[in-house]
């Protein structure tokens, strides 16, 4: 599999997920997972985006450590994706709002627990990702 296919494969498991687990490290090494909004942007080539709130315990976690591990789902089960890369943490308005017209709909819970509105955006860099389906046993890794 090629990376261009591997990175269709990703943007099409979480066009059925919607959702997906984040992995960070804290400073003591410890792991923290949470659910997630992903997406994929059309031009924006082997790379995963979601949003967060600065003042979240995620961002402190980057700010020792960028790298980060997605798990993605199809909600059958029957397709696996994990993604391993480096988050870059960012404040572009043109990209926030690009973010905002493809993820908008889904950010219910996100606006819930950031009621202030206020978002960075964290783009992660794709460095290597696995494909899997658990009925076949199928599984592919590609790196970028």
């Amino acid at each position: 599999m090629t990376t261009q296919e591997m990175f269709r494969t990703i943007d099409a498991v979480i066009s059925k997920a919607k959702t997906g687990v984040l992995a960070t490290v804290d400073d003591q090494g410890r792991p923290h997972m949470r659910w997630m909004t992903p997406t994929v942007l059309r031009g924006r080539p082997n790379a995963v985006f979601a949003v967060t709130s600065p003042g979240f315990a995620k961002v402190v976690h980057l700010s020792g450590n960028v790298h980060v591990q997605w798990l993605i789902q199809s909600p059958s089960l029957r397709e696996v994706v994990s993604i391993d890369g480096v988050i870059n943490v960012l404040d572009v308005t043109t990209l926030k709002t690009e973010i905002i017209e493809t993820l908008g709909q889904r950010l219910f819970t996100f606006w819930r627990v950031n009621p202030q509105r206020d978002f960075i955006v964290l783009e992660t860099v794709i460095e290597q990702a696995t494909y899997f389906t658990p009925m076949t046993g199928e599984r592919v890794t590609v790196t970028f």
